[in-house]
C-alpha cells in the first residue's frame, strides 16, 4: 500500500462516510423518508474509495444504480446528496435525481445510471472528450459484475483501447447480479481477462482492501494520463445487503448465510482497514475522532435534508433544458 498517512485519515473518513450515511440512509429509507428505491454499497467502501482516492478533483466519475458511495468517495456534500435522495430542492440535482440518477459536475460526477452497464459508454464518452480538447482528465467507470454481459461493456472497452482513450474501467464484482451469481451467468469467470480482448491491461485486487485498490487504480490513472490507453480493474468485494433495501426475495436463499457472516465479520473493509491503520502509526484516540466527525456530519446532513423544502408545482420544468433552448422553450399551460 502506497497510501501516506494524510490520504490514510482521509481513506478512513471516505469509507466510514459511505457506512454511516447508506446505514442511516436506510432507516430513512425503511421509515417512508427516502421515496423510491435505495441500493446501499455498504461492504464495498474499500473498492470506491481506492478508487476515488487515485483521481485529480477535477477528473470525472461514472457511478451506477448502487450510487451513494461514489459521490461520497469522489467528495461531494453529505449534506446535499441527502437532500438529493429526499428529493429536495437543495439536492445536488436539485432533487429531480434521487437515488439513481445523481450529478455533481462541482466533483467530476458526470451521473449514476440506474440502467445496467449504461454508464460505461458515458465514461468512454468522457475520455473521449478529454483527447479532443487535449486536457489531460481521466475518466473512470464504476459497474458490476452484471454490466459486464452487456453490449455496452464490450463496445466501449473496444473503442477504449482502439482510440487509447484516458479511461479507466472498474468493475465492482461483489458476486452477484441481483440473484444470479457470477459462476451462473459468466462461462470466463476472472472479469479482468476479458482485457485481453481488447488489448488493454487487466487486473484483480481484493477490492476489501483499500490501499490494493488504490494502488491498481493509481497506476491506470498514471497510464491513462500519459497516453498510455485504458485499463480494466476488477475489484473483488461484496454487498453485505440485499440488492436493495427491503427487497424481498422469495424462494431459497441464493447466497449461503455463512457467506454473509464471514464477509461481514472477517472481511469488512473499515475494520480491516482500522487494524492497519494502527498498525501504521495511528491510535485509537485519533481513529475515534475522525468516527466521531464522520457521525456528525451525517447527522448534520440529516438535518440540512430535513429541513430543506421540496421541488413546487411551478418548478416543474426547471432545470430541463440548457444552452440557447432556454430562450425558445414555451411552458405547457397548466390545466387546473
Amino acid at each position: 500500500m502506497h497510501l501516506e498517512k494524510i490520504q490514510q485519515a482521509d481513506a478512513y473518513r471516505r469509507m466510514l462516510s459511505i457506512r454511516k450515511f447508506e446505514e442511516e440512509g436506510s432507516r430513512l429509507f425503511k421509515a417512508g423518508r427516502i421515496p423510491g428505491a435505495f441500493h446501499a454499497s455498504i461492504g464495498q467502501e474499500a473498492t470506491i474509495v481506492g478508487a476515488c482516492l487515485a483521481l485529480r478533483h477535477d477528473d470525472t466519475i461514472v457511478g451506477t444504480h448502487r450510487s451513494h458511495g461514489h459521490p461520497i468517495g469522489k467528495g461531494a456534500s453529505l449534506k446535499a446528496l441527502m437532500a438529493e435522495l429526499m428529493g429536495k430542492v437543495t439536492g445536488i440535482s436539485k432533487g429531480r435525481g434521487g437515488s439513481m440518477h445523481l450529478a455533481d459536475r462541482s466533483v467530476g460526477i458526470i451521473g449514476q445510471s440506474a440502467i445496467v452497464g449504461g454508464g460505461i459508454p458515458l465514461a468512454t464518452g468522457a475520455a473521449l472528450s478529454a483527447k479532443v480538447l487535449g486536457t489531460d482528465r481521466v475518466s473512470l467507470c464504476f459497474f458490476g459484475d452484471g454490466a459486464v454481459n452487456q453490449g455496452t461493456f464490450h463496445e466501449s472497452l473496444n473503442m477504449g483501447a482502439l482510440w487509447k482513450l484516458p479511461v479507466v474501467y472498474v468493475c465492482e464484482n461483489n458476486g452477484y447480479a441481483i440473484t444470479t451469481s457470477v459462476a451462473a451467468s459468466h462461462a470466463q469467470p476472472s472479469i479482468a481477462k476479458r482485457a485481453d480482448s481488447y488489448g488493454m491491461t487487466g487486473v484483480i485486487v481484493d477490492g476489501q482492501n483499500v490501499g490494493n485498490v488504490y494502488d491498481a487504480a493509481a497506476a491506470a490513472v498514471t497510464r491513462a494520463r500519459s497516453g498510455g490507453g485504458p485499463t480494466l480493474i476488477e475489484a473483488r468485494t461484496y454487498r453485505f445487503d440485499e440488492h436493495s433495501v427491503g427487497l424481498f426475495i422469495p424462494g431459497p436463499p441464493y447466497r449461503p448465510a455463512e457467506e454473509i457472516v464471514e464477509y461481514q465479520m472477517n472481511r469488512d473493509p473499515i475494520r480491516l482497514f482500522r487494524s492497519v491503520m494502527l498498525v501504521n502509526g495511528f491510535n485509537d484516540a485519533e481513529l475515534q475522532a475522525i468516527e466521531a466527525n464522520v457521525d456528525a456530519a451525517v447527522a448534520d446532513a440529516v438535518r440540512f435534508a430535513e429541513d430543506s423544502p421540496l421541488p413546487t408545482p411551478e418548478d416543474l420544468y426547471d432545470h430541463l433544458y440548457s444552452g440557447p433552448s432556454l430562450t425558445t422553450v414555451t411552458r405547457p399551460a397548466r390545466e387546473n
